[in-house]
């Protein structure tokens, strides 16, 4: 009798074990002992598996603050399966908003047709552009990989001044990207805020070129510190494309260039593939039942990222320094900024992967 008791003891200790384990990894939402707050676990199952090189696993990583914790590994082609990417440059003054992308002067989103390179110079001021010929309205582009690796690089030489710059898809095929977010996100002490170098809300993207590593793998979020002023990616949308640091849009304009995104808020270097700027609706998203902002992706932090406005079209107007807040159903999460602010969100309130 003794033995038969002891086994059911040991069968039911293994199945209660088994069941926590199981709870852990896959309960999405929780209460914080400290706080009392919700908080929402990510739900891998958000994200499109078309956009995944190979399924979501579960690894312990350091942490920001110097603990471990549980991520999610996530390789991406960065390649939106849900919309199409581009067009970015028409190809003459004459085509209308269909041949063309978008692009942010002065906090507002404009349609590149036409007309927008016809009267670029009488918008920005500056007689000194002049992106298509007089003659016969062909707007000045480029045309070739060699053409957008020289042309997106930020000493830009003079040849290139006055075009469009256009980089395609074709460039750079069989591009994988590797990002680690927390299985549960774990609010930091206090905000990592990232750089204010540029118009926007933050420093100088991938566009300035760095050392791509070796391995793909990306930094999820800003170096240690709370006073980091060194930009970074923001987070990923539900179709694995990267929420970028916004574009160098003075280095841009100063080389008397621009370089459009599409429809979706995205464009394409040759370093990091297609990434997003700006959030216009236009990518995967997940409403809400409440008329809340929908959800379009995560924050390297863990934290959910929601559009800028309710089903209504209004702005939340209690967002803290990061642009999040809080309520009973999301916890703790994001809501980014206005399309044409060339920027995502300010900071990181949580703890993120190194």
């Amino acid at each position: 009798m003794k033995k038969i008791t002891i086994k059911v003891l040991t069968l039911t200790l293994l199945l209660a074990s088994f069941s926590a384990c199981k709870n852990k990894a896959t309960n999405s939402k929780a209460t914080s002992e400290e706080s009392g707050e919700v908080v929402i676990s990510v739900k891998k199952e958000n994200f499109l598996s078309a956009g995944l090189v190979e399924p979501i696993t579960i690894v312990s990583k350091e942490m920001s603050d110097g603990s471990t914790a549980d991520c999610y590994k996530i390789v991406t082609s960065g390649t939106p399966s849900e919309h199409e990417m581009g067009p970015w440059c028409p190809d003459n003054i004459s085509d209308d908003a269909s041949k063309g992308g978008v692009w942010a002067v002065d906090g507002e989103m404009y349609d590149i047709d036409g007309e927008f390179i016809k009267n670029l110079g009488t918008l920005l001021g500056d007689d000194t552009w002049m992106l298509y010929d007089k003659e016969t309205g062909e707007i000045t582009k480029t045309k070739t990989k060699a053409e957008c690796n020289d042309a997106a690089n930020p000493n830009v030489g003079e040849e290139y001044k006055n075009y469009c710059v256009e980089c395609l898809p074709s460039y750079v095929t069989g591009m994988t990207h590797t990002y680690y977010i927390p299985v549960t996100p774990k609010k930091a002490t206090k905000a990592y805020l990232f750089s204010k170098g540029h118009p926007g809300g933050g420093g100088p993207d991938n566009h300035e070129r760095p050392e791509r590593p070796e391995n793909g793998e990306r930094p999820a979020g800003p170096p240690p510190g709370n006073n980091s002023t060194i930009p970074s990616n923001r987070g990923l949308a539900l179709n694995g494309v990267v929420f970028n640091a916004p574009a160098p849009v003075d280095n841009i304009l100063a080389a008397y260039t621009i370089a459009p995104f599409d429809d979706a808020g995205g464009h394409i270097n040759l370093h990091e593939g297609y990434h997003y700027h700006a959030a216009t609706g236009v990518s995967q998203k997940i409403p809400q039942e409440d008329n809340h902002a929908p959800m379009i992706g995560y924050a390297f932090d863990g934290y959910g990222i929601y559009a800028n406005t309710d089903a209504e079209g209004n702005e939340y107007t209690d967002l803290d320094e990061s642009r999040g807040h809080y309520d009973d159903v999301r916890g703790y999460h994001y809501h980014v900024d206005k399309a044409g602010s060339n920027n995502f969100i300010d900071g990181l309130r949580g703890e993120y992967a190194l």
